[in-house]
């Protein structure tokens, strides 16, 4: 297995630090628009080469492939980009990996009610090219999308006869603090996606079909284990929803994230002066995008995690109907504390656990594992041998009944 990782900012840095302590790949081409940081980021393994690349590109990320005879695309940079790595890697005869999927579009007269073009419509839309090529497209393997999915496939096979509903629930305790130890506003995630995800209108699965609802709509208390506790979690568009019914039988599939009043008094902020958009404007001569400039000016996630500290969650809450029938309500989770992480890997939590379901599918597709053809979520595989691998790799995952 040759691979081409496409991005070496946070999570794609985890991505390499996470793989270098296996052996089931040749090689890994670490590249990214800004050498410098790819080749730090190759530094660490002696099978590893930096390389320069335009993402936005598909001819570049498909001579890349070709240049250093690559089987498995790694999508590890902002979804603005992904169908230019998605088309560059089957042009390129290689399959494909991303932890996020095209980008939306609202519905141009009823947002808050319809859907217009949904998360990973441009990449179903050419899933018979994948199928026919022979070549197979895994979409959304980060760790949400990708673990709760993973999540929703082990729920229907093992644990329910029947599925009201997959609400993936998301949620942290993490505190970033400046030099004086004061909290800061620091994401510790792509600013950009974030404000992507967030003010987009969020996508439910109801009644067979999807539906868009406000941003920040039905909000809850969700009480996380491992002492992270009760979180209140609104509505964001994420692609669990329009991944998990294509695979999984439920009647209702949700996501809701923990992102705490300030943070969404911000994005409502970003919105109200149009720094949301992804528009470009001129500045005194410059044309720049607003949405850029706020990402710009805010700390790099992949620099916050010496000055983070608490646990981020993961998890997927099921409830219907378990395999003998009764009532049951179970939520499937992975907790991951940034000491830890920062300790053992040198990353922060929220990077790491984004990065580390990408490196297990690999190992699972390099043994044969999972195998497939055309654009695939994670769902579509069977999700014991993921779970037992992830568990291996010193990261376990919980269960807890509701």
């Amino acid at each position: 297995m040759r691979i081409l990782l496409v991005g070496a900012g946070g999570v794609g840095a985890a991505f390499a630090a996470i793989a270098a302590r296996r052996d089931f790949f040749e090689t890994i081409v670490v590249s990214d628009y800004d050498l410098v940081r790819a080749e730090k980021a190759a530094a660490q393994d002696g099978r590893y080469v930096a390389a320069q690349i335009d993402a936005s590109s598909a001819e570049a990320v498909a001579a890349l492939c070709r240049e250093h005879r690559i089987t498995h695309v790694m999508n590890a940079v902002d979804p603005v980009f992904n169908m230019a790595v998605f088309g560059g890697a089957l042009e390129a005869g290689a399959d494909y990996l991303d932890m996020a999927m095209s980008l939306s579009r609202p519905h141009p007269t009823a947002p808050y009610e319809r859907c217009g073009v949904k998360l990973g419509d441009e990449q179903f839309a050419v899933a018979a090219d994948w199928e026919s090529a022979g070549r197979l497209a895994l979409v959304g393997i980060g760790v949400e999308p990708g673990l709760s999915d993973v999540f929703a496939r082990y729920a229907a096979d093992h644990l329910f006869s029947e599925i009201d509903e997959l609400g993936t629930r998301d949620g942290a305790n993490l505190v970033v603090t400046d030099d004086d130890g004061n909290e800061i506003f620091a994401p510790s995630f792509s600013m950009w996606t974030t404000i992507e995800e967030c003010l987009n209108p969020p996508v439910i699965w109801q009644d067979g079909d999807w539906h868009t609802t406000p941003p920040f709509s039905e909000p809850e208390v969700f009480d996380f284990p491992e002492g992270i506790g009760p979180v209140e979690c609104v509505n964001v568009e994420h692609e669990e929803v329009l991944l998990m019914p294509r695979w999984v039988d439920c009647k209702r599939a949700t996501f809701k994230y923990g992102l705490g009043d300030e943070f969404i008094n911000i994005l409502k902020v970003l919105h109200t002066l149009g720094l949301d958009s992804t528009e470009k404007v001129r500045v005194k001569g410059v044309e720049v995008s607003p949405r850029d400039v706020v990402a710009a000016v805010l700390p790099d996630p992949a620099t916050v995690g010496p000055r983070m500290t608490g646990k981020t969650c993961a998890g997927l809450w099921v409830t219907g109907r378990g395999k003998d029938g009764a009532e049951r309500s179970t939520y499937l989770y992975h907790v991951v504390d940034n000491e830890w992480t920062m300790r053992e890997y040198g990353h922060q939590c929220v990077v790491w656990q984004t990065a580390i379901n990408p490196v297990v599918a690999l190992e699972l597709l390099s043994r044969g594992t999972w195998s497939g053809a055309g654009v695939l979520g994670p769902e579509a595989f069977d999700a014991v041998p993921f779970l037992d691998l992830l568990t291996e790799y010193g990261s376990p995952w919980g269960i807890q009944e509701r």
